[in-house]
């Protein structure tokens, strides 16, 4: 039996002076080993995306971190900070690709940049950098080279909701690698995790979606050492296998 396909945007990058659509490769082994379906890398240059043709052979949708930040006039009248962390190309795809799938109850996994994507798509608002605030922490990630010290556990987050009910617990520590973060909540979604800064650290969908969820953390980091990130991973294979009813809370 054929595995669910499972689109994944690229991001835009440059290999040997030429631009280049690129994916890390531990987002496609978490969708293999944790939903046990099957990546597909769809490129972000103008024009390479159409997205009907994407959701015709979509099961579901995985929309990754990446070193760059959604462009501010998707949300706001604000200059970016950042300017050359911008990817337009990857913009022009994620954000009518999102909406798309949402409208049509397609499963959605959304992490780090994909959570903002998925936050600014439906109509809310970023922080453009967190740890400049008053209010809030520095969830940035260590300035070092060792990955496994850079994905390490960070901070708790309190669940809430169906998260905390998939998951059986109140409170779970994750790690933190965003400069970026939730400024206003889409009307669409509905806050499931908390840091303890008050930071909004993941949201849902609702109503009726089968997965549809965004999380701050990056969940695909070794998720065969971490079981809430397997189980995570787990429902969102389900969801793409039609495991999991649309009408059903998720």
């Amino acid at each position: 039996m054929s595995r669910p396909i499972i689109i994944i945007p690229c991001s835009t990058e440059t290999v040997g002076g030429l631009s280049a659509d690129a994916v890390v490769r531990k987002y496609a082994v978490a969708v293999v080993e944790g939903s046990e379906c099957q990546p597909l890398f769809v490129p972000v240059g103008k024009g390479l995306a159409d997205i009907g043709s994407v959701l015709d052979v979509a099961s579901g949708i995985l929309l990754t971190g990446a070193i760059s930040n959604v462009h501010p006039e998707h949300y706001s009248d604000e200059e970016p900070i950042l300017p050359n962390a911008i990817d337009r190309d990857r913009d022009a795809v994620t954000l009518p690709l999102i909406r798309a799938a949402v409208e049509c109850k397609l499963p959605l996994f959304a992490i780090c940049r994909g959570f903002q994507e998925l936050n600014v798509a439906l109509g809310g608002t970023l922080h453009q950098a967190v740890h400049t605030l008053e209010d809030y922490a520095d969830h940035r990630e260590p300035a070092v080279t060792d990955f496994d010290v850079m994905f390490a556990a960070r901070h708790p987050v309190t669940l809430k909701g169906e998260l905390k009910k998939w998951l059986a617990q109140d409170e779970i520590i994750v790690n933190s690698l965003h400069g970026q973060g939730i400024k206003s909540l889409a009307e669409p979604l509905v806050a499931e995790a908390f840091a303890e800064d008050g930071l909004i650290e993941a949201a849902r969908v609702v109503p009726g979606h089968p997965f549809s969820l965004g999380v701050q953390w990056h969940p695909e980091w070794q998720i065969h050492s971490n079981p809430q990130s397997l189980a995570l991973f787990r429902r969102f294979g389900d969801a793409a296998r039609g495991k999991i009813a649309k009408g059903q809370a998720a």
